[in-house]
């Protein structure tokens, strides 16, 4: 009887599952100054971190979703601000 490792998932996958993430990020981050910041902009900046720890190729939209996550929530807290309350319309 032989005994084998388990299987681990090959460098490639993992670099694309990161790649994925930073454009999810950026999507998210950029949809997150239109609708729903609360939950975007945090989303998009956790994904952005993990693909950028997973060493993603494509840092800078990964860079950009960080960037778009973390003005999701500055606008909503100058919108919250402003209005004095925890949604924001046009």
């Amino acid at each position: 009887m032989q005994l084998t490792a388990p299987a681990t998932p090959r460098p490639e996958t993992r670099t694309r599952d990161a790649d994925g993430m930073a454009v999810a990020s950026f999507i998210l981050g950029l949809l997150g100054l239109l609708v729903l910041n609360l939950f975007l902009g945090p989303t998009a900046i956790i994904l952005a971190l993990v693909s950028l720890w997973r060493g993603t190729a494509r840092k800078g939209r990964a860079y950009l979703g960080l960037a778009l996550g973390v003005a999701d929530l500055a606008v909503l807290a100058i919108a919250m601000e402003v209005s004095n309350t925890v949604s924001w319309s046009l």
